[in-house]
């Protein structure tokens, strides 16, 4: 039953992206849907392997390990990224684990990610976190220091920066925020842009969305730890 629900579920999800692409001329598979598996019961993450899905999105390190790290011997062609701020004391797990991290946005990470890449001989993709409101309690690079930051990471530190993210503020409309990180990423010649999640995505696919973050409307109601 569990398994039949969330296969369901992610047939939907990508019908919808195929409606919200087509009117706009978008190849729908251009855009990738990451399963975010943050909170979500093994039997959950299960059942979507079981659909044949493989891309995932994880918020914290430490979670992410007990979701993955046996599972990486058994799906070699399992995709993982990483969602959440990263803490420069978790690079080297998260280095060890991850493909992509959506969340670089500080020279001390980008230093410390480069370091430790080539400690373990792996390469990841990244994707520089806009913080697009400007929000204090809020991770990423503001806007008018992107390019800058960019210029480091790929130049200076040799990342493979492959597009941008954004969390847009609750309280405004997410497509504004879309659209200006679209803006960002054709000012610095990058494709890829990680935006949308379960209430917004379609609203993110016509203006460029390559990746779409979506958890609740696959998995359901996260599962909270009992305090």
């Amino acid at each position: 039953m569990l398994d039949q629900l969330i296969t369901q579920n992610i047939s939907e999800i990508h019908d919808r992206i195929q409606q919200a692409a087509e009117p706009f001329g978008r190849d729908p598979a251009e855009i990738h849907l990451v399963s975010v598996s943050k909170k979500q019961p093994d039997e959950r993450i299960q059942a979507a392997l079981d659909a044949g899905h493989r891309l995932f999105g994880e918020n914290m390190v430490q979670e992410a390990q007990t979701h993955w790290a046996e599972r990486r011997a058994k799906y070699d062609d399992l995709v993982l990224h990483l969602i959440g701020p990263l803490q420069t004391n978790k690079v080297k797990d998260a280095v060890a684990l991850f493909d992509c991290i959506e969340t670089l946005d500080r020279p001390k990470l980008a230093d410390k990610l480069a370091t430790e890449m080539a400690k373990q001989g792996r390469q990841l993709s990244f994707f520089i976190q806009v913080n697009t409101g400007e929000e204090e309690q809020k991770a990423g690079v503001l806007p008018r220091d992107l390019e800058e930051f960019f210029d480091y990471c790929v130049n200076t530190c040799g990342l493979d920066v492959r597009g941008l993210m954004c969390i847009p503020p609750v309280n405004e409309p997410s497509a504004l925020h879309f659209a200006f990180l679209q803006k960002l990423a054709i000012g610095l010649g990058l494709r890829d842009l990680s935006m949308g999640m379960s209430g917004d995505f379609e609203k993110a696919v016509p203006l460029g969305a390559t990746y779409v973050r979506v958890g609740t409307a696959i998995f359901g109601d996260r599962v909270l730890p009992v305090r």
